[in-house]
């Protein structure tokens, strides 16, 4: 077609027309594009200058520009120091929309009007890097599928920008964080940790917005150790980030453009974008940038496992055998191949997959855009063969003494066979049996060759290095028309994991058995423990004028022994030790760390040694344990003649004090965990209890509920179950009985009226 003529075909004038827009649409935003850039560093140039805000900044240039009759790009130049650009034609009031960017910070001269990135990164490492004391700048592009492209550098090793060229989704970098939608990093900041260019340097990591997307990211690096930005340093660098973000959406994008992903999804066949790794100027392999939706992997990878791979570490033997010798020659030539049917070779650990491909290249702007498509026979055998090697089976064929022996893929390996070795008959299968299974081996040859009916057999394939393998053979005959063997075929079925599982869960459940009958000794010996520690027989307190009343439940599990316990105890001094406590945790060990915490404090309370000091020793006692036991306690010294208590309490619920006027929860006086802290400290508070007035004790059983606060919970039960009245035991029956605990946890309680 000449230039100034319309084609007659009216779908290509209708093409021609598209391409056109295209065209003139594509020169319009980079020429807005390089606008903006000018307005926004002579934005921020007026706001440093004249010490305004951004927004005034932007008001004042477009009102200056009105003034002067000129667009506001002409005069934006200006001020910049900059020649003028080339602006749309469009009135002042039209113009680009001014953005704080640069606002109120240090600007690098010249950095807005850079032809493209690459110099844009050398124009920031140039001009910035004395102010910053950076010595390396890095672009990231985001690829489609996740991975990051090396867009522009400055101040790096050539060989290290070769090998960070591309980083696939699945390496954490700094950037990779920020562009997967991390916020802004800085130096000292934990995410600037991880693998990346410059290994060893402090780095700036700020994400390139553009359209409300993540397009990349700035990675400004600095020698250690890590220096301190202020503020208007960050804005400095967030003003870099935004133009960086401009030209990499407005320029020539070395990646592939979203036209070329959605080219991939409308091919009908399995198809892949190939981008050429090059070393010294000469092409190595090439790395697997897309793949699409209807790209089914020979060996049944994802497709997330091979967008950013290494072709040749992906299928190596696939390009022995022909698939990079006919790539290497469509990029050299720039000729496409055409659909050319090629057989190639998978391999997948010691497993090959052979599969016969019709196979297109095309060159596509640098990169080869290849397609490969297996017929319905190779699809089925494809197929086949996985599940064959899934399953671990592998067939045979064999005909009468002398005739051939063919084996499938996989047998010799269940021999233990090297590859090259010769298929082992029926008849000397009893050699590699072990010898406990050779009677099964001559049944079955017996049953398929004389009887002529199919039968297997489950037998252990002795290996070179003395294991075995069990392995399920079946068999059948196949005979002429005179019923004479002409055939034996079969295959061999790996059963060994089955085998293990079987001996296994065996194993298992004789443990569990074990498991059992110990739990339940436990038990036993956990309750006999409680129930030797904790009688329900209270001392004589009779002679101290005080009465007392005790409960205690087990846990509603009754496999859960749990370490509640109380004790009320005379001391020589003639006051009585009260107190109750839940130690940690369930079963035997718990009621041994109740036991041992019991009898601390009974044997320190005979010292004369006030609550507050008493729970400091028994913490000592918890710490010293070798099983670091935590507990909490309420521990209460009652001296009956005068009605004086003294109390202190170790991360316990407080007691509660009953009398005429109703009922009072006691203050609560500081106290951490015993065996929490080296330290512990503990509060004493004092009280008095008047004739008739009952003091109750309890843990955390009798009132914990799963949905509001035990405060709550305490104020109910105590309103419901009303005044304790003179017999204690009934009392404590009512509370048990209108308890609204819902976490099925022991529970001790402890009442005590002064008559």
């Amino acid at each position: 077609m000449t230039a100034g003529h319309e084609p007659s075909d009216p779908t290509a004038r209708v093409l021609a027309g598209t391409v056109r827009r295209l065209q003139d649409a594509a020169e319009r935003m980079h020429d807005e594009a390089r606008t903006r850039a000018v307005v926004d560093l002579a934005t921020g140039m007026l706001a440093e200058r004249l010490d305004v805000p951004p927004a005034e900044a932007a008001a004042d240039l477009a009102r200056l520009a009105g003034e002067a009759g000129v667009p506001v790009a002409a005069l934006a130049a200006d001020i910049a120091g900059l020649s003028e650009v080339a602006s749309p034609a469009v009135p002042p009031e039209a113009a680009a929309p001014v953005t704080p960017a640069l606002a109120a910070a240090p600007v690098i001269p010249g950095l807005a009007a850079v032809p493209d990135l690459q110099h844009a990164a050398e124009t920031v490492l140039e001009q910035a890097g004395e102010a910053l004391g950076a010595h390396a700048v890095a672009v990231w592009q985001r690829l489609p599928g996740g991975a990051l492209a090396l867009a522009a550098h400055a101040g790096l090793p050539a060989a290290e920008a070769a090998a960070w060229s591309r980083v696939p989704p699945g390496v954490d970098t700094p950037a990779q964080r920020v562009v997967a939608g991390g916020g802004d990093l800085w130096p000292g900041d934990p995410g600037t940790a991880g693998p990346s260019v410059g290994a060893g340097s402090a780095r700036a990591v700020l994400a390139l917005h553009d359209a409300g997307r993540r397009r990349g990211a700035l990675e400004v690096l600095w020698p250690e150790p890590a220096p301190v930005l202020g503020g208007s340093q960050r804005r400095q660098l967030g003003a870099i980030a935004d133009l960086c973000a401009t030209l990499l959406a407005h320029g020539r994008a070395p990646e592939p453009a979203d036209d070329t992903t959605v080219l991939l999804e409308g091919l009908l066949g399995s198809a892949l974008l190939l981008e050429p790794v090059l070393r010294d100027g000469r092409l190595v392999d090439f790395t697997l940038l897309r793949v699409n939706a209807r790209f089914r992997d020979p060996l049944g990878r994802p497709r997330a496992a091979l967008e950013g791979t290494s072709l040749l570490e992906t299928y190596p033997v696939a390009c022995a055998t022909g698939l990079f010798e006919r790539l290497l020659r469509v990029h050299e030539t720039g000729s496409p191949q055409l659909g050319e049917r090629v057989g190639l070779v998978f391999q997948e650990g010691e497993s090959a997959v052979p599969a016969t491909v019709l196979l297109a290249i095309a060159p596509l702007g640098g990169r080869l855009l290849v397609e490969w498509q297996q017929g319905p026979a190779e699809q089925a055998a494809l197929l086949l063969h996985q599940a064959q090697r899934l399953a671990g089976v592998a067939g045979f064929e064999e005909r009468p003494p002398g005739g051939r022996i063919r084996w499938s893929e996989g047998l010799r390996e269940l021999y233990g066979l090297p590859p090259d070795a010769d298929p082992v008959p029926l008849a000397r299968l009893a050699r590699h049996a072990h010898p406990d299974d050779v009677p099964a081996v001559r049944r079955l040859l017996d049953i398929v060759r004389h009887r002529h009916r199919t039968a297997s057999a489950v037998l252990r394939l002795v290996q070179p290095d003395g294991t075995h393998r069990y392995t399920r053979v079946i068999a059948e005959p196949e005979l002429d028309d005179e019923g004479r063997l002409i055939a034996v075929r079969g295959a061999y079925h790996d059963v060994s994991a089955q085998h293990r599982t079987e001996v296994a869960l065996g194993a298992t459940r004789e443990r569990l058995a074990d498991s059992e009958q110990e739990a339940a000794e436990r038990e036993r010996l956990a309750l006999r423990l409680q129930q030797a520690i904790l009688p329900a027989a209270l001392p004589p307190l009779g002679l101290t004028g005080l009465r007392a009343a005790v409960r205690y439940r087990p846990a509603a599990q009754r496999d859960r022994v749990g370490g509640d316990w109380y004790d009320v105890l005379p001391l020589p001094d003639k006051r009585v030790l009260l107190a109750v406590g839940d130690v940690a945790g369930h079963g035997v060990g718990a009621a041994t760390d109740m036991v041992a915490l019991r009898h601390a404090l009974r044997g320190l309370a005979a010292t004369g040694a006030g609550p507050a000091r008493l729970l400091e020793w028994t913490n000592v006692v918890a710490l010293r344990d070798p099983g670091r036991v935590t507990a909490t306690a309420v521990c209460v010294l009652l001296d009956p003649a005068g009605g004086e208590l003294r109390w202190a309490r170790a991360g316990h619920l407080p007691p509660i004090r009953l009398g005429p006027d109703g009922a009072e929860v006691l203050p609560l006086p500081h106290g951490v965990l015993l065996g929490a802290l080296e330290e512990g400290r503990y509060e004493e508070h004092t009280a008095h209890l008047a004739p008739g007035d009952v003091l109750l004790l309890y843990t955390d059983g009798l009132v914990e509920c799963r949905d509001r606060p035990v405060e709550e919970s305490v104020e109910q039960l105590i309103r419901v179950a009303g005044a304790p009245g003179p017999d204690l035991e009934r009392y404590l029956d009512r509370l048990l009985e209108l308890s609204p605990a819902d976490t099925e946890d022991d529970t001790c309680l402890v009442a005590v009226r002064v008559e």
